[in-house]
């Protein structure tokens, strides 16, 4: 492999890290600011799939439950370099 290859295969493996931290970081969030609630989330490149089972939705709209979501992953979405773009998928749960 040249340098340019290697070059490049370095910032695949740092983009993978990175996008494997920021799945965390969002599980993180989501579980801090949902009391009890457990989050699954998948993707990368900025666009998320996201899955969260808490019985704090019990009771609420679908909006509301994904306003609760939202809400705990709004610092992640904010701003012009924010890592997070979109979330493709949501789907919130009650055990």
């Amino acid at each position: 492999m040249g340098r340019r290859g290697y070059q490049i295969a370095r910032m695949n493996v740092r983009l993978g890290t990175l996008a494997g931290d920021l799945s965390s970081t969002i599980k993180v969030a989501i579980e801090e600011h949902i009391a009890g609630s457990q989050a699954e989330v998948s993707g990368g490149g900025g666009h998320f799939s996201i899955v969260v089972t808490s019985e704090q939705f019990a009771g609420k709209s679908p909006v509301a439950a994904q306003r609760l979501v939202y809400t705990a992953i709004k610092h992640l979405m904010s701003g012009d370099s924010a890592p997070v773009h979109a979330i493709d998928t949501l789907k919130t749960i009650v055990p």
